[in-house]
């Protein structure tokens, strides 16, 4: 049960992040800068708590699954990379997001756009540690 937990839990996070980096952020950066930078504040503010959530259920769920069996190393994988997508937010990604938080829409300009394209390069770094995680927690459930 709670590998299956871990499965859905990341599944969800990486579907989340793969619509932020896929739709939602390439859709905001055709918006000129102030009108991009207001998107992104309500947004990434919802996101994130979503996304937080998600990412820390899913390693516990993994980890857990692990330490109760000790044998079934992509669950640990699985958890560790969830683990691994809130050490990087932040470790790497902290920092972006509150040079953009700190900024008020009506002073946004090419520095803001630069901001935003950084943050969007970073964002797909951890759909790609989810998708990791996700494909982790499947390999652990297949029949052995």
């Amino acid at each position: 049960m709670l590998a299956l937990l871990g499965l859905i839990t990341a599944a969800l996070f990486t579907g989340a992040s793969l619509y932020v980096s896929w739709a939602e952020h390439p859709a905001r950066m055709k918006l000129d800068d102030r009108a991009a930078l207001a998107q992104w504040k309500p947004s990434y503010d919802r996101a994130a708590m979503l996304q937080a959530s998600l990412a820390l259920a899913s390693a516990a769920a993994g980890i857990a699954a692990w330490a109760r069996w000790r044998s079934m190393w992509p669950w640990l994988g699985g958890g560790v990379l969830m683990l691994s997508v809130i050490v990087y937010t932040f470790a790497v990604i902290w920092k972006t997001n509150q040079r953009l938080e700190a900024t008020a829409p009506d002073a946004a300009g090419p520095e803001t756009r630069a901001l935003l394209v950084r943050w969007g390069q970073l964002h797909l770094v951890r759909t790609l540690l989810g998708l990791l995680a996700t494909l982790s927690f499947a390999v652990g459930l297949l029949p052995a």
